[in-house]
């Protein structure tokens, strides 16, 4: 499976509607990704850094301009502001536009998001290598929240390709994955990614997971990040932190898996991470069904701030950081 693809033109699986249905929606320029990258039609770091990249090769060929796609990528950048992925593809295609002449510019737009592409792809399984090689031996009983896997990146997913790395192996003895509120992640994506690959998967309420870790049935906890500050703490799903402090509690492993692209060393540490905050109408309402009294204040952050003190250690494709502290996340990741 894939986030998205270019055939002639980038499309996205559109995420909102699965798993009810896979739906694919052309994308023929900057204009048109914006509000797709918003809307979470499609999600995760590293593939809304890859739609950029693509949407700019669109955008390029429409209209061929320097100047206009420097402006359109500024654009693009601000779609959402936690994710470092995001401004990090613009800049790395802008810059392989830098002198190209005006009737090459979509050529070289096109290149570099395909290099793009499939560094990420490299990276991921580099990260399912050294993640499953972190983890305890044996056969092992993994818990995850959010979406970290093919419908995340271009590749097999950070998170989930750490699982689906462990499952090669023969030592996936079970997934667990939280729904994953206000928009159900886990329950519509995760789990959905999981059962089409075979991964031996199992559902629960967000609730249920600190339960869950005290009960010792869960060997490891494996989540993504969609930044990483210069200090190690991660800025990742909203109810990561408290993952991480029920692992912490009763000492189960916890490991943060991220492409280098994630981490952002201007970024002195997580009070300087900018969290989005989303629409009240995610919490207040599933799909068109109020859920909540009209008029309810609503507080709905995307993400939350695991400091570095909770992570057993950060996996990144070139090797795992641990113990998690600045000068190690610079030593591997600078």
């Amino acid at each position: 499976m894939a986030a998205l693809r270019w055939r002639d033109g980038l499309e996205l699986l559109d995420q909102r509607v699965l798993p009810r249905q896979e739906r694919w929606l052309a994308v023929t320029g900057v204009a048109a990704a914006i509000p797709l990258i918003r809307n979470l039609a499609v999600r995760g770091a590293p593939a809304i850094g890859l739609t950029a990249a693509y949407a700019l090769a669109a955008e390029a060929r429409r209209r061929p301009d320097p100047r206009h796609l420097v402006r359109a990528g500024r654009r693009l950048a601000a779609a959402r502001p936690t994710a470092v992925n995001l401004p990090h593809a613009v800049d790395s295609v802008l810059s392989a536009l830098t002198g190209v002449p005006a009737g090459e510019l979509a050529g070289a737009a096109l290149a570099a998001a395909r290099r793009l592409h499939h560094e990420d792809a490299d990276a991921c399984l580099a990260i399912g290598r050294h993640g499953a090689a972190a983890l305890p031996s044996g056969r092992l009983r993994v818990l995850t929240i959010c979406n970290a896997g093919a419908l995340a990146t271009g590749g097999i997913g950070t998170a989930l390709g750490v699982v689906r790395t462990l499952h090669a192996a023969g030592r996936l003895e079970r997934l667990f994955a939280p729904e994953t509120r206000p928009v159900f992640q886990g329950a519509r994506l995760t789990a959905w990614e999981a059962m089409q690959d075979g991964l031996p998967v199992t559902l629960l309420p967000d609730g249920a997971a600190p339960g869950l870790l005290a009960s010792g049935t869960v060997n490891a906890v494996v989540v993504g990040a969609d930044r990483i500050a210069a200090d190690g703490a991660v800025a990742n799903k909203v109810g990561t932190l408290g993952l991480a402090l029920a692992a912490h509690r009763f000492n189960v492993p916890f490991l943060a898996a991220a492409p280098v692209t994630t981490f952002d060393l201007e970024c002195a540490s997580g009070t300087d991470i900018p969290v989005e905050q989303r629409a009240g109408r995610e919490v207040t309402h599933v799909g068109r069904r109020a859920m909540a009294p009209a008029g309810v204040a609503v507080y709905n952050p995307a993400f939350d701030i695991t400091p570095p003190d909770l992570i057993t250690a950060l996996i990144c494709e070139r090797g795992v950081i641990e113990p998690v502290c600045a000068a190690r996340v610079r030593e591997v990741a600078g």
